[in-house]
């Protein structure tokens, strides 16, 4: 089959309206898989410690390379702006999700929380030379027709275009949309009744894939899931799976997380781990609400088991169509776990109101099933995230660092680990570079734009370079007034509105991933030297400063819990 479409592939790509140059360029390359989890913390999957079932997300960790100390953005669109551009989130339009931006700063161009006409993303440049792209999932970047995924690259999308939403049905999550806003090649899209998330997502994919099926030209999927962002639902024959295996409790979880991260060598074996501030303690719990936290942890599970089923059956598709030998795959996460308790036993919880108004359900028994609601709670957080401290939205290690898995073509090392230091708009550059393509450096299609600034480090997953950056090379990064900046095997962190802090912290987090050990009194002239390039690169990418008394949960909730 190959062969005869090599032979036939000029006349197929001539037929299809394809430049000569793409022809050249398509024939013979590599189709790339790139998945994206949603809230999926550091240590929920098999490769790196968990208890939880992924044994897909685990073949291609060991037909592949595993990234222990890779970063991303601390929440979602960022994180999927700089992924699919390799531009600074403070340059591509999404320096915060735009239900956190205050209206202080809406009034600059680039901080409007979609992505910016300046950048161009990975899929447009795939698409130009030569790649079918099809994207299925949450895309988040704006849904006006010019900022969806088929006006931004993409060939076929099935896009949700909100923060999330319900995982079984056509419905919002939170009330701070009118509707649940879903789209199909840029068209408002109405699901089926059979729906499910993290099946409908793979189902889209295979269906686009499979309708290119006598094309010469190699694919780029995106496949951004739902899960496990909030409403944590899933199918009760996968949470069921779990049931009794979190009942000791968070701290004994989490201490499992971290002693079978250390036996992989996802983490240095004398590294340490602390209790993130704010922690219930799980002893202190009355055993209803022990027995409801448990089955929350359970349904977590649950989606992650499923979503991973769900990638396998793409991974299955692949190997029947002779396709998977030859495809690139990518699997991470758009940020840290969450740690949102809007709802629970406590009568007092926030959505508890609103959840009984639109009838969702928060039952015990019906938990993570169709027509329930649920968010996983800071303690179960703690599990998803060990050994790292805190979550989501903040800058320590919780909320930015992730797993990072990459296989196939142009990847050499099988089964390994590494904890070379990478950053979320590396992928990008990488990307072009496995498939024989070069950067746009800020000019496409003869108009200018955002360079990419992330790494390429092609040559390091071929195995003929040691280092992805110098130890001399600074980092920022910025969300909602909390920062962090790296450099080399170091760290500087202030979590000024999530945590309060007036002070910044410094840590060594290849040998230090829980961020235990404050350097800051120890090397004060690392800490002002990197204090100096966060200066630096704050001024570089114009970040504002943010108003005074800002609240995100404020900002966000704009029209109240009811």
């Amino acid at each position: 089959m190959k062969l005869l479409l090599t032979i036939l592939a000029p006349a197929v790509l001539a037929l299809s309206g394809i430049s000569g140059a793409a022809q050249a360029q398509s024939v013979n390359r590599p189709n790339v898989v790139l998945i994206l989890a949603d809230d999926l913390g550091y240590t929920d999957i098999s490769p790196f410690g968990s208890e939880i079932n992924t044994p897909n997300i685990a073949q291609l960790a060991a037909q592949g390379l595993s990234f222990t100390n890779y970063h991303t953005a601390a929440n979602c669109a960022p994180a999927r702006a700089m992924l699919l551009t390799g531009v600074d989130s403070h340059r591509n339009g999404v320096p915060n999700i735009p239900e956190s931006i205050p209206s202080e700063q809406m009034a600059y161009d680039h901080y409007q929380g979609v992505l910016s006409d300046k950048v161009v993303t990975l899929a447009s440049i795939l698409q130009s030379n030569g790649y079918h792209t099809y994207m299925t999932g949450k895309w988040h970047l704006g849904h006006t027709p010019s900022l969806l995924p088929s006006a931004r690259g993409f060939d076929r999308t099935i896009a949700m275009a909100d923060a999330g939403a319900d995982n079984w049905e056509q419905r919002i999550f939170l009330p701070i949309y009118d509707q649940a806003n879903w789209y199909a090649d840029g068209a408002p899209h109405t699901l089926p009744d059979d729906f499910y998330s993290s099946e409908y997502f793979i189902d889209k994919a295979i269906e686009f894939i499979d309708s290119n099926e006598n094309s010469q030209q190699p694919f780029f999927a995106y496949i951004p899931f739902q899960a496990v962002h909030t409403p944590v639902q899933a199918p009760k024959e996968y949470s069921d799976r779990y049931a009794g295996v979190y009942d000791e409790g968070w701290s004994v979880m989490r201490e499992k997380r971290r002693q079978a991260a250390i036996a992989t060598g996802v983490i240095p074996a004398d590294s340490q781990v602390k209790v993130t501030p704010g922690t219930p303690n799980w002893t202190e719990s009355t055993d209803e609400q022990k027995r409801y936290d448990a089955r929350r942890m359970e349904v977590y599970a649950g989606m992650v088991d499923a979503m991973d089923t769900h990638i396998g059956r793409l991974m299955s598709h692949l190997k029947s169509i002779g396709e998977y030998e030859n495809t690139i795959f990518i699997f991470t996460s758009d940020n840290g776990a969450a740690s949102g308790g809007l709802n629970g036993l406590d009568g007092n919880a926030p959505l508890n109101k609103w959840l009984e108004r639109v009838g969702y359900s928060t039952d015990y028994e019906t938990l993570g099933e169709k027509g329930s609601w649920l968010a996983s709670g800071k303690g179960n957080a703690s599990i998803s995230n060990s050994p790292l401290i805190h979550y989501k939205f903040h800058t320590n290690e919780g909320g930015l660092r992730v797993p990072l898995v990459m296989s196939g073509p142009g990847i050499s090392q099988q089964g390994e680990l590494t904890d070379e230091f990478t950053f979320v708009t590396d992928l990008a550059p990488t990307i072009l570079s496995l498939v024989g393509l070069n950067d746009h450096e800020g000019n496409f299609n003869g108009e200018k734009v955002e360079p990419i600034v992330g790494s390429n480090f092609a040559n390091y997953l071929s195995g003929t370079t040691q280092q992805i950056h110098s130890p001399s090379e600074p980092i920022g990064y910025e969300l909602g007034g909390s920062s962090a900046l790296f450099k080399g095997d170091y760290k500087i962190v202030i979590n000024r509105n999530e945590r309060n802090e007036t002070e910044w912290h410094l840590f060594n987090i290849k040998a230090d991933p829980g961020e235990v050990s404050d350097l800051k009194d120890e090397q004060p002239q690392l800490l002002e030297e990197m204090l100096a390039d966060y200066e630096v690169w704050e001024r570089t990418n114009d970040v504002l400063p943010m108003p005074e008394n800002y609240n995100r949960g404020r900002t966000i909730f704009k029209g109240g819990f009811n």
